[in-house]
């Protein structure tokens, strides 16, 4: 068996359903046809539900229409970059449409960048519209001399519908709510090329170097749309499509809750958006009172929803953009009764591999539930490679992921096939393996595995030892280097304990357990306890930062 036969084929299935082989031929139509489709078929339904608003498909695409057709006012070309520096709220999602429509690139930035980094997206991408919170005004405006930006849209702090904005408007400003009320909803008609037009603009890479700007075409992204939900869950589309509801505590900056906003609206599905990701309290109030169909999230959030003790829910949920330990699974399943499924993507390649079985609690179809990230998604190419030589390698055994497909990205910015093999694999940096179902399973990240005296060590693995401990709640490990061995690293763990925890379990303690669990050389050398542990705002671990932090700790930093 070779990785070329796509053995994950044969695992194409929902229960006693056999998933399609392929989705091809996939349409060759700008991406905004997802939203036009929805509004013609699901004209009076609940589009956006956000902070007690709500936003009825027929007047999203009419407010999307009337942004638009602004934008072209405003001198907006086709290619013409559009930088978003909002935070998860309706006027995000319009913008992200409306930027497209008028022709535009459309590229969401985080709300917590500094003025450097912000400075250096919109520097980067050359953007010629910048769309702000009035709070963010004073320092987009600094921002503005400093760049090519023409025009500043700015929203009220409340929102653009709850009320106007009360600050001065300088030259080259305007007032997003004022700009929709004033223009028809006619948008301009741009000769969109599909699969050669970009469509958006996604940086990455800032926690761990210079940020990348990911570009994706209008057919990479409606492509992996259509091999999403559509293609997983055609069997049940019936039930599903103009129907169901999805929760998103996920920010939209990140291509993780940017995708799975687009998805919900080719769906025409209700999308239930949280203002704050961190806000567990008010994530399980929703939850509670709305009992969504499906519910994307990360680790972190489910180990704290289990906390919280959200309940027995009828929910699908999906885990991503870091490894789920089955400490965090087993808990979140007792709490809910519900399985997680999870997937796997990266903002290069979008989503490359789903896990169905996940879903067997809700179809009460599967006998067996399969663990890891699952199967790679229709007309996708998935291989395990040496990392060093770039050969395939055995089947079980681990490698770099790489893959292909017509979802990947044509590049990073400016420059079209970098970051690309010559015949289009993207390396995905991750290391795991495939079991002979074709069945994938990610072990570590290539920069976060630990040399230790030539032995490498999955901190991934190391992490869900720790959690295992019946006193952790959160854990960390990760490489430091290995002071009476050059070129060595030992490893480094650190532990949130739970309350009723403190004092009662010490490095020690957490040491003789992971030498059960763990051989020698694994085993954390070190081993630091912390009430707070810092996390993204996607509410990912950051490693990153902990490591820093350890360094300087250490005298080593």
């Amino acid at each position: 068996m070779t990785y070329a036969e796509k053995p994950w084929i044969k695992s194409y299935k929902l229960g006693p359903y056999k998933l399609k082989e392929t989705q091809e031929p996939y349409p060759k139509v700008p991406l905004f046809k997802a939203l036009d489709d929805s509004a013609a078929n699901y004209p009076g339904k609940i589009a956006i539900e956000f902070q007690g608003r709500s936003l009825k498909y027929r007047d999203l695409k009419r407010q999307v229409d009337a942004l638009a057709n602004a934008l072209a006012k405003m001198g907006v070309e086709k290619g013409d970059r559009i930088c978003i520096f909002l935070p998860n709220s309706i006027e995000c999602i319009i913008s992200s449409w409306a930027g497209q429509k008028a022709g535009g690139v459309t590229s969401i930035t985080s709300i917590v960048r500094s003025d450097h980094e912000l400075l250096t997206d919109v520097q980067k991408a050359d953007s010629k519209v910048i769309i702000c919170t009035e709070e963010n005004l004073e320092r987009v405006l600094e921002l503005k001399a400093q760049s090519n930006i023409e025009h500043v849209i700015v929203t009220s702090d409340a929102g653009y519908d709850v009320g106007p904005i009360k600050a001065a408007m300088p030259k080259g400003t305007s007032e997003f709510r004022k700009l929709i009320e004033d223009n028809d909803p006619t948008p301009p008609q741009v000769d969109i090329d599909p699969e050669e037009d970009l469509c958006e603009i996604l940086f990455t890479g800032g926690s761990t170097g210079i940020p990348k700007g990911v570009m994706h075409t209008h057919y990479n992204r409606y492509t992996n749309l259509l091999q999403g939900l559509p293609w997983l869950l055609n069997p049940l589309s019936t039930s599903i499509i103009g129907k169901a509801s999805v929760f998103i505590p996920l920010p939209l900056f990140h291509g993780y809750g940017h995708i799975l906003h687009q998805a919900a609206i080719l769906w025409g599905l209700r999308l239930i958006l949280m203002p704050d990701p961190r806000d567990i309290d008010a994530i399980v109030a929703t939850i509670r009172e709305h009992r969504p169909f499906l519910i994307p999230t990360v680790p972190t959030q489910l180990m704290r929803m289990a906390q919280a003790k959200v309940g027995r829910l009828n929910t699908m949920f999906m885990s991503g953009a870091a490894p789920l330990p089955d400490e965090i699974r087993a808990l979140m399943k007792k709490e809910t009764g519900q399985s997680i499924s999870e997937f796997y993507g990266l903002t290069e390649t979008s989503i490359t591999h789903i896990n169905p079985s996940g879903f067997s609690k809700i179809t009460g179809f599967m006998a067996q539930e399969k663990l890891g990230v699952g199967i790679v998604v229709p007309d996708t190419e998935c291989k395990v490679v040496d990392p060093t030589t770039g050969n395939d390698v055995p089947i079980g055994e681990d490698g770099e992921l790489v893959t292909r497909g017509p979802q990947t990205m044509v590049g990073y910015w400016p420059e079209r096939g970098s970051g690309l093999t010559d015949d289009g694999w993207c390396h995905s940096g991750d290391i795991g393996h495939m079991d002979e179902d074709g069945y994938f399973y990610i072990s570590d990240r290539i920069k976060d595995m630990v040399n230790v005296s030539g032995m490498k060590v999955y901190t991934t693995l190391v992490d869900g030892v720790l959690f295992k401990h019946p006193g952790v709640l959160m854990a960390a490990a990760f490489g430091v280097p290995d002071t009476e061995i050059p070129g060595s690293e030992r490893v480094m763990a650190v532990i949130r304990l739970k309350d009723e925890y403190k004092g009662k379990v010490d490095k020690d303690d957490i040491i003789t357990f992971c030498k059960e669990h763990l051989s020698a050389y694994e085993v954390p050398r070190y081993v630091e306890f912390k009430d707070d542990m810092p996390v993204t705002l996607s509410q990912k671990l950051s490693k990153k930062t902990l490591k820093e932090e350890a360094l300087i700790a250490l005298g080593i930093g």
